[in-house]
């Protein structure tokens, strides 16, 4: 699962990880191989997933095993997609989208939650967006090792430009490889979209006895004119991405 963040992908990768025939890693959802971590090479990323042998007892019975991580910053980060289909390229991606402009919102109160965003308006964090982003892809392309908090954390614009990101995913992976489900959609009816996401990736049928929601950070709702100013911003993208899917978003304002 290569993103998008805050659109409900931990919920999906607990669905995902019930599943008998999953192997998630071992310590957390996402590795963040591809994206921060591609300098300590590729026996790094597999020491995260059980040995096949391990893998085929605990799947016994119900199929072949099948690694999975869940890295939310893939989609977005310059090069993550690029390296990942160098690597892997027959891996299936999954990719979750939300309306972008409640992700935004919500990737703001997650940050200003965690300690990387000082500003206490949502409205001056997007004030700044441009300015703190200037120059951090080329200091990400000239030192791997870099990592860029601004980049990372303060994108709550950018990562909504959903088409953009796609483009690049389909640019170097078949279409039949990649998964998009709305956020929308999928908390609507759970069960009927984790049954479509199952056949996608080939894993047997498998009934969850409830499906967790997204935790939300509470705070004021969003202004209104913060909520216009988003989605007159986003009309261009969001057309982009209708062209793109060749389907209408799931998401409505």
């Amino acid at each position: 699962m290569i993103g998008a963040s805050r659109s409900g992908t931990t919920s999906l990768f607990r669905a995902l990880a019930a599943h008998p025939q999953v192997m998630r890693p071992a310590f957390r959802k996402g590795i963040y191989y591809f994206d921060l971590n591609y300098y300590r090479g590729q026996s790094w990323y597999r020491g995260h997933f059980p040995i096949s042998r391990t893998a085929q007892r605990k799947t016994a019975g119900y199929g072949e095993p099948m690694a999975f991580e869940a890295s939310g910053y893939y989609i977005y980060h310059p090069f993550a997609i690029e390296r990942l289909a160098r690597d892997l390229p027959a891996t299936k991606l999954v990719v979750m989208l939300r309306d972008p402009v409640q992700r935004a919102f919500s990737a703001y109160k997650h940050e200003y939650a965690g300690g990387f965003e000082q500003e206490e308006s949502f409205e001056k964090a997007l004030e700044l967006e441009d300015d703190r982003l200037a120059g951090e892809i080329d200091r990400i392309r000239q030192d791997p090792r870099y990592e860029s908090l601004s980049h990372r954390h303060h994108s709550y614009r950018h990562r909504g430009h959903y088409a953009e990101q796609l483009e690049r995913v389909f640019g170097l992976f078949p279409r039949d490889q990649v998964y998009i489900v709305g956020s929308e959609t999928y908390f609507g009816a759970p069960a009927q979209e984790y049954g479509r996401l199952l056949a996608f990736l080939g894993l047997s049928p498998f009934e969850l006895a409830s499906f967790a929601r997204p935790k939300a950070h509470p705070s004021s709702p969003m202004a209104p004119s913060t909520l216009q100013t988003l989605g007159e911003y986003y009309a261009p993208h969001d057309e982009r991405l209708v062209k793109l899917l060749g389907r209408p978003l799931h998401w409505t304002r």
